[in-house]
Formats: C-alpha cells, structure tokens, sequence
C-alpha cells in the first residue's frame, strides 16, 4: 500500500493524516469512507466507485461487525465511527449512515420474515425486516430501517431499493409529512415512524 499524507477541509477545519501512520508503537491508523450505497472505501481513493470499493466478503464481515462510534479523543469529529481490528484503529466517516441496506433476502418461509442486508455481504450480515418499522422522510425522500444500537440505531435503505420500497407506501393526508401505512406482501402495515422521533433528536443535540 502507498501511504500519502492527506490534508482536506473538512467542517472548516484542516484535518491531516497518513494512511497506516503509527502514532504509538504496534499501532498502525487507518482511514475509511461509507458512501450511501454502502460500499466502503479507503477515504483517500481518489475514485470512488464500484471498481475501487472493497468487495471481500470475510473482509467486510470482519470490519463491519468490529463497527462502532468513536470514543477516543482521535479524530472523533470527523471520524464519528471506529473499527478496532487487532492493532489497526479503522477510523470511518459516511456520506450518510454507516449501515446501509443494500437489499432484501426474501425468505422461503411464510411463516418468517424477510431480511434486509447491509455492508455489501450479501447473506453475511442480515437484520430481520419488520415491514412496520421501516420510514422515510419527507424532507429528503430517503428511506431509513432500524440498525444496531451502537452505531446509532438508523440505518439508511440504498437508494435503488429505496426507490423499489417506496412503491408501498401510503401517505395520509398530509404528503409533508411521513408514510403512514405499507403494503407488503398482500399485507397492510402500520408504520410505527419511531426513526422520525429518534433522527430528530439525534439532529437537536
């Protein structure tokens, strides 16, 4: 791997770091990207796009599973998200959510739901869909699921699929304001919108 030493402004601040930098010894830093389709990248990579993304299935479960917010007192601002894997510190921005799902798993049961999948893995790493809780707001037309509490419990629904998803819903007689019902399989759902609660006060802190 090439290291170069990286300078960018980000929120009006100049932030520097060299890929695989050593600030103490056997530690070795690292620095990562999440786009809103979910493909994970090294910050730096001057392209983004489905050719440059990591693609590794092991790889993806190893870093996404180790996944969790940044306590430390290193780059934690621009950096909100931390992947610990042995003596590598993964730090990792996300142009959105750092989970992403990316599509559904439909299931060969019809007693048991679907699962929705993230982080590029396919059946690798899977959430159950409950078809009530899933939310999209209006403000922006994204789409949201429920994700793993540590990593701040919202999940952002790929784009593409959003768009399929979004085929289901029912809006009351307000269109300013969230879905209220979704169609699924033959089924009517009443969506619970506790992501519109928790984005909100997530965003007023």
């Amino acid at each position: 791997m090439i290291f170069r030493n990286i300078s960018r402004l980000t929120s009006k601040r100049c932030i520097s770091y060299i890929q695989g930098q050593s600030p103490e010894p056997k530690i070795r830093e690292y620095f990562y990207f999440i786009d809103h389709h979910g493909q994970l990248f090294l910050d730096d990579a001057r392209m983004k796009n489905f050719t440059s993304c990591f693609k590794e299935k092991d790889f993806l479960v190893f870093f996404f599973k180790r996944l969790r917010m940044n306590t430390t007192t290193r780059y934690k601002e621009d950096f909100p998200y931390l992947s610990l894997c042995g003596r590598e510190r993964n730090f990792v921005r996300c142009d959105d959510q750092p989970i992403v799902y990316t599509h559904i798993i439909p299931s060969n049961n019809d007693s048991e739901n679907d699962q929705l999948s993230y982080g590029g893995a396919g059946p690798a790493m899977t959430v159950e869909f409950e078809p009530e809780k899933i939310c999209m707001l209006p403000n922006t037309g994204r789409v949201y699921y429920p994700a793993i509490e540590k990593l701040g419990g919202i999940g952002l629904i790929k784009s593409s699929l959003a768009i399929d998803l979004s085929k289901h819903f029912e809006f009351g007689n307000d269109e300013h304001n969230p879905p209220t019902q979704f169609n699924w399989k033959n089924q009517k759902y009443t969506l619970t919108n506790e992501l519109v609660k928790r984005w909100i006060l997530n965003n007023h802190k």
